[in-house]
Order: structure tokens, then sequence, then C-alpha cells
């Protein structure tokens, strides 16, 4: 299947999940939550974390303090989902990234959003976070450094294969959810593999600019290493008007797939 036919089954899927949460007065949010009123800042929806057993994805939903030690929110955003893909659901020949930090044993900085351990193997990666507003509309792509969330560091030509793996077809807490954030994977996948490609251009310029301030990856300066605010009505819009006009939207969808370069916090 070619990257556009997947884009627009993608997108065919997210048109499905609209739907389906309009006739069910549903939202993402309210999906992700089981329609709790009160979301308390750092508590992770679902409770326990939603993992699939066959394809090792895994994520959770939670809330950022509007002020504190971690980064607050942005304005807009209600919210974030982290996606992560365990190691036995990576494609064959994945292997960690072997850099000096990597080697730092007990890490002085906690993990602020690691995941909680399933399968047999400890290593995880974090694939991209979805930023969403109070709607439940997704508003932001972004990645961490490394101390956010414990991950095992992947290259960016490894992480950005590993994509095409973050599916979930179990039923907790909701399949129209689990559908939804793969599918939303995968429509915006060039976004997120540029995002991953700028985090890593982010973490090696940051750690020569530091390089006698300690370690990059459990540096707290650098929290967020790349970014991209998305609205998906407007990409679904383009994707419904390059099926109708393939070779007059070649060149504009290119373009709008591209990110612009990382951004790091705290700089």
């Amino acid at each position: 299947m070619s990257w556009r036919e997947g884009e627009a089954r993608a997108a065919a899927t997210l048109r499905e999940c609209r739907g389906e949460l309009a006739q069910r007065g549903s939202t993402i949010l309210r999906e992700v939550t089981e329609g709790a009123v009160d979301t308390p800042e750092w508590r992770r929806y679902p409770e326990g974390e939603a993992y699939d057993t066959t394809t090792h994805a895994q994520y959770f939903y939670h809330r950022h303090p509007a002020s504190g030690r971690a980064r607050p929110a942005e304005p807009a955003e209600h919210g974030h989902f982290h996606l992560f893909l365990r190691a036995e659901g990576m494609p064959a020949g994945t292997a960690p990234l072997l850099v000096p930090e990597l080697a730092i044993a007990n890490a002085t900085v906690p993990p602020q959003s690691a995941p909680l351990k399933r399968g047999a193997r400890d290593e995880v990666a974090h694939l991209v976070a979805v930023a969403i507003d109070t709607r439940g509309q997704p508003i932001r792509l972004f990645t961490t450094n490394r101390w956010v969330t414990g991950e095992t560091w992947y290259g960016a030509d490894d992480m950005i294969r590993m994509l095409d793996r973050f599916d979930l077809q179990t039923d907790a807490p909701s399949l129209l959810l689990n559908r939804w954030l793969a599918a939303l994977v995968h429509l915006f996948r060039p976004e997120i593999a540029v995002l991953l490609r700028n985090r890593d251009k982010t973490v090696q310029e940051w750690q020569w600019r530091w390089r006698r301030r300690g370690h990059v990856f459990e540096d707290t300066r650098l929290e967020v290493a790349s970014s991209f605010d998305i609205d998906l009505e407007a990409r679904l819009a383009l994707v419904e008007q390059a099926e109708r006009e393939p070779s007059a939207l070649a060149a504009v969808s290119a373009r709008a797939r591209l990110p612009r370069m990382a951004e790091g916090w705290g700089a």
C-alpha cells in the first residue's frame, strides 16, 4: 500500500470516528476519561494505561499543572496523550542509539511521565505526544527529552519505522479512541517523521551548547525537543481535495506536511 493510500485510509477512519462521536454526543476527551467531570493534574487515563498485547502499542493521557517545576500546559491545551511502542512490537533490527549519555546509570532526574511496564522487556520508545483542547480536538504534536518519559533512546530512522506499528485493536478504554489515535499517527506520519529528526538535531545541538553542564538527556531545561501545531479538519479537507485533484495538490500537500525547525524549552 502506498503512502497516499494509507493517508486516504487514515482520513476515512478519522471521518468515521468523527461521525460516531457525534452520534454518541461524545468527544475524544470524554472517551479517554470515560466521561469524568474532573480530571486532576497528572492523573493518567485510562486507569492502568492502554496497552495492546499483540502490537505492544501503549499510551496514556494526562494534564500538566498550570504552574510548577514542569512546563505548564499551553493555554489552548487541556492535556496530551503520550504514545509508546514497546520492544516486542518494534521492527526487526531495531537497536537503541549508543551514545555516552545512555551509559550513565542511576540518573538523578526521575522520569516525569514514564509508562507503566508492559510485556517482558524494559525497552520502550516514546513516539510522539498529541495535545488536545477542551473539545477533544488535536492541536499539537511534540516530542520530548528522555528524562520526561524515561524511554530507551532510539535514533530517528528507527523511530520512523516504528510509526506504522502503533495500532491498538482493544476496546479499552474505547475502541473508537484507539482507532482514532492510530489513524491520527498514520495521517500525520510525515510531520511526526520530521519532528523526530528535529528532536535528534535539537538534542545534539543542546549537548554541544551545554556540554560542560551535565548530560543532555537528564537536562530539565530541555523538555520539549520539537513541536508542530496541527489542524485536523484542514488536513482532512486537504486529503479530500487531493483525492479529487491529485496533480494540482501534490506540491501543496508536500509543503503542508513539513513542520518548522524544532524548538526547545528553557533555552
